[in-house]
């Protein structure tokens, strides 16, 4: 059974950074594409970064390009998105997720606050 649990979430400053990680289970992790949305109050749930299975290839959304970085650690079965220079704007929940074959599995969600 698939697990997905994300962590590091909180409240953090204008400018601050936060690193969020995916801990993983019940899959083999290194066949998954990996990756992060957020869904901000109101908004619909939209793509932040992913991280390919093979060769680690990443994307990222235009509002994260030059601030968050997504990287994976196959032998510890998690993915990681580190997020500097954070704004208002990036206040959302952030939902991890694992895809293989069309197929998405979600975690819960961590929730980020951006506020001074």
């Amino acid at each position: 059974q698939v697990q997905l649990v994300e962590s590091g979430g909180g409240l953090v400053q204008p400018g601050g950074s936060l690193r969020l990680s995916c801990a993983a289970s019940g899959f083999t992790f290194s066949n998954y594409a990996m990756g992060w949305y957020r869904q901000a109050p109101g908004k619909e749930r939209e793509l932040v970064a992913r991280i390919s299975s093979v060769g680690g290839r990443t994307n990222y959304a235009d509002s994260a390009k030059g601030r968050f970085t997504i990287s994976r650690d196959n032998a510890n079965y998690t993915v990681y998105l580190q997020m500097n220079s954070l704004k208002p704007d990036d206040t959302a929940v952030y939902y991890c997720y694992a895809r293989y074959n069309l197929v998405t599995n979600w975690g819960k969600g961590t929730l980020v606050t951006v506020s001074s």
